[in-house]
């Protein structure tokens, strides 16, 4: 589990934080998906969690070890992925993750019977006698993952992970974190690919200028934003019409009606079925949806969204 409190990071001497007093739970068995745009905050507070860079104000806790006075104790409980895997090109991939492994009092057959699980795993095994320049991007975020793998860590950082994949690779790294998920790990998910987030993430913390401006659970996802309703009426004729306007702004396509620019709440928008039907119209169809989420998104970030 990751705790994030009141967390605050400044770099040198900008007097702006790159991340302020931002709050976030991140529970076991829990995909939390980050989503902000470039700059947001959403990679400086990764490598806060990580101990990568220290607060300059608030606490990160790992599996309640704080990561500035236990920084040994909460880094072994984490398994960071970067949006771009920084290793040393000309090593072959199971010398370093022997190293790696060492950190964490690994060793012997049963690291080496690791290893070759992992890279197995994440399809890199036949490529384990090759030096890492000679690794594609997407194999090298391959390894990055094994690596962020071998101490079999309670808490997964993913920051934009996604990106420079093929669609064979999205897919796998789906299948993963959810593997991670069913296993009891706790998962933060940076990612542009808001599609993905809104596929797996139990909850999505949206980031605007270093500050947590949203949380969406999964259960509101159906909801966001402003509501649209679409209805088919079999019988309808203009009086229906006019008995919708004042929902909103009514579009019509034979029986298709579709209502937007709601005057009036999702519950009450809820009750239209029921006014056409005490009207003797008669409906075949009714559904409510709200904006997309990445239409939602672009709308809280750019300032023209509803919090």
């Amino acid at each position: 589990m990751i705790e994030i409190n009141e967390l605050t990071k400044f770099y040198g001497k900008n007097p702006v934080p790159a991340v302020s007093n931002l709050n976030l739970e991140i529970n076991n068995g829990e995909i939390v998906g980050f989503a902000g745009l470039n700059g947001a905050g959403k990679t400086t507070t990764i490598r806060v969690i990580s101990g990568i860079i220290f607060p300059s104000k608030g606490t990160v806790m790992v599996n309640n070890h704080d990561i500035v006075k236990d920084k040994v104790q909460a880094s072994k409980s984490i398994g960071w992925v970067p949006e771009i895997p920084n290793f040393e090109l000309n090593t072959k991939a199971i010398p370093l993750l022997k190293y790696f492994g060492g950190f964490y009092g690994l060793k012997g057959p049963s690291l080496d019977a690791k290893i070759e699980e992992l890279m197995k795993k994440f399809n890199i095994w036949d490529a384990r006698n090759k030096k890492l320049r000679d690794y594609s991007q997407g194999m090298k975020k391959r390894f990055s993952i094994t690596a962020a793998a071998i101490a079999d860590p309670d808490n997964y950082l993913f920051d934009e992970t996604l990106n420079g994949l093929d669609p064979e690779g999205v897919r796998d790294m789906r299948s993963l974190i959810l593997s991670l998920k069913k296993s009891g790990k706790a998962v933060l998910l940076s990612s542009h690919i808001l599609s993905e987030l809104e596929n797996i993430a139990d909850r999505i913390a949206i980031i605007k200028e270093g500050k947590l401006i949203k949380i969406i659970e999964r259960s509101e996802l159906s909801n966001l934003g402003s509501a649209t309703v679409r209805i088919t009426i079999d019988n309808f004729d203009k009086d229906a019409g006019d008995l919708l306007e004042k929902y909103g702004t009514v579009e019509v396509s034979g029986n298709l009606v579709v209502v937007r620019e709601l005057k009036v709440s999702a519950t009450e928008a809820k009750k239209i079925n029921a006014v056409l039907a005490k009207h003797g119209y008669e409906v075949s169809k009714f559904d409510i949806t709200g904006e997309g989420l990445e239409d939602y998104f672009l709308g809280l970030v750019k300032g023209n969204g509803a919090q």
